[in-house]
């Protein structure tokens, strides 16, 4: 299950879609918009999938991660458009029979989602500048 959206994520709503009667656990990362970045103080940060293509990126993911480890199921969520600080901008649920694989295959989502940013970002500060990356 991956979703890009331009909607509030539910959290809740990741974990039950993830969820399996198998499952004995899900480990589940929820990425907030925090107040501060390189040192400056934030006013929003937008994400946008500039060539349509950031689903396909977070499928590439899910797919390692089920490659790797012996997983349930993966959800990753990833909200666009412009986030105010404590906004959620990414919810990664994954389903386990047990603890070890499931927090092991989370640490890894969200350092491919890292690595790989499948969004085009955007901070704005508080002072007016702003910072770009892809």
């Amino acid at each position: 299950m991956i979703q890009i959206t331009d909607k509030p994520i539910s959290p809740e709503l990741v974990v039950n879609q993830a969820a399996t009667p198998g499952s004995g656990c899900v480990v589940t990362y929820v990425g907030l918009i925090r107040d501060n970045s390189r040192g400056k103080p934030v006013l929003s940060v937008e994400y946008e999938d500039t060539d349509g293509k950031a689903g396909d990126r977070l499928r590439e993911i899910a797919g390692e991660i089920k490659q790797r480890w012996p997983v349930n199921n993966v959800a990753i969520y990833h909200r666009v458009g412009k986030l105010k600080v404590g906004d959620i901008n990414l919810v990664v649920a994954i389903a386990a029979a047990h603890r070890e694989e499931g927090l092991a295959a989370v640490q890894f989502a969200i350092d491919r989602f890292k690595e790989k940013l499948p969004t085009a970002k955007r901070e704005t500060y508080q002072d007016g500048s702003v910072w770009t990356g892809e």
